[in-house]
């Protein structure tokens, strides 16, 4: 839970301080399996030109006020995505980054506006290998825990167990009896699905609305117990930043790793071709508008770098979860040297 108490307070840190030296422990042996792979660790930029172009992420923004000349605007990244991206097509073929990334309006179990991600890149591999780096960062943060399994709430997992593989369509087969695939742009479709399980559905829903609202309640909860899920291709809508697959082109190169019902991370097939990346920011600042009557500007030093990425498969982890599930933690801000204030 929230502390009613400043986290610096002895008998408040007291309780906080193991789960914290444990945290110190698997950030320290990640960077060591990290560095075993020749990756080089970058520290990307806070302050962007945009923090990003999700529909649904928020940011913080500030004014850089440059002697003698107007203010400008900047804001905090919400991920290092960009500048980790910038740096691959700068020639670098292997990184990863531990950074402090913020995100506006979040605050809760899972939830923090300052929060630690931890962000790799592979140059010239394909997404699904770095299925394989997720079983050995469940691994990692097991054994400098010292624990066999991991917890959240009544679930349990084994971090030593190979994570399940599920494709999007057949979870939502599983847990919601809907083949999704049959109902690939049709709003109605999906939304007769959606009442039928109870959910509610408004008028302006979109489809990419009533398939998070499906996968949110009725699946992802299902996701992660007794060893890890690989929830696998999803549609290429829900994925802004991947690639599609040749193969079959309405998914998408884009995986998340799921432990007891708690999303971990998000992997994708990066998408290089900065005429496409371009058409997905506009329609997704489109989408936010209309939903939040606000908007992002689009990174265009970002868009002119990706015609220099090579093919690369990158994926972003959230530590603090990460740490939460390897210390049986209940809370966010019990894992976090120093919750940010709330006033």
């Amino acid at each position: 839970m929230p502390q009613k108490m400043p986290f610096w307070a002895p008998e408040i840190y007291v309780e906080r301080r193991p789960r914290l030296l444990l945290r110190a422990k698997i950030v320290k042996a990640l960077r060591a399996f990290f560095e075993r792979q020749d990756f080089v660790e970058i520290e990307p930029s806070a302050l962007q030109a945009s923090p990003g172009n999700d529909t649904h992420i928020s940011a913080f923004s500030t004014e850089f006020q440059r002697l003698g000349a107007a203010p400008s605007r900047l804001y905090l990244h919400s991920s290092p995505e960009f500048d980790c991206k910038k740096l691959l097509a700068a020639g670098e073929e292997r990184i990863f980054s531990l950074a402090h990334v913020f995100r506006n309006g979040e605050r809760s179990r899972l939830h923090h506006p300052e929060f630690t991600m931890l962000e790799w890149y592979r140059a010239k591999v394909p997404y699904r290998a770095l299925i394989d780096d997720c079983a050995a960062v469940l691994r990692i943060a097991a054994e400098a825990s010292d624990v066999k399994e991991f917890r959240f709430g009544p679930s349990r997992l084994d971090p030593f167990l190979d994570p399940e593989i599920l494709g999007v369509a057949e979870a939502f087969e599983r847990y919601a009896q809907i083949d999704l695939l049959a109902t690939l742009d049709d709003r109605e479709a999906l939304a007769a699905k959606a009442q039928k399980l109870g959910l509610r559905v408004a008028a302006d829903d979109h489809w990419s609305d009533l398939f998070s609202k499906i996968i949110s309640d009725r699946i992802e909860p299902k996701l992660g117990h007794t060893r890890a899920t690989v929830l696998i291709d999803y549609p290429a809508s829900e994925a802004a930043l991947a690639r599609k697959k040749p193969d079959d082109p309405r998914l998408a190169e884009r995986f998340e790793l799921y432990g007891c019902g708690v999303e971990l991370a998000n992997a994708f097939g990066e998408l290089t071709d900065p005429g496409e990346q371009r058409a997905r920011f506009v329609a997704d600042m489109a989408e936010r508008q209309r939903i939040y009557r606000s908007s992002y500007p689009i990174d265009e030093d970002f868009l002119a770098a990706l015609a220099l990425m090579p093919c690369a498969s990158g994926i972003a982890l959230g530590l603090d979860r990460l740490v939460m599930l390897a210390t049986g933690a209940d809370h966010i801000e019990q894992v976090l040297w120093a919750p940010a204030a709330e006033t």
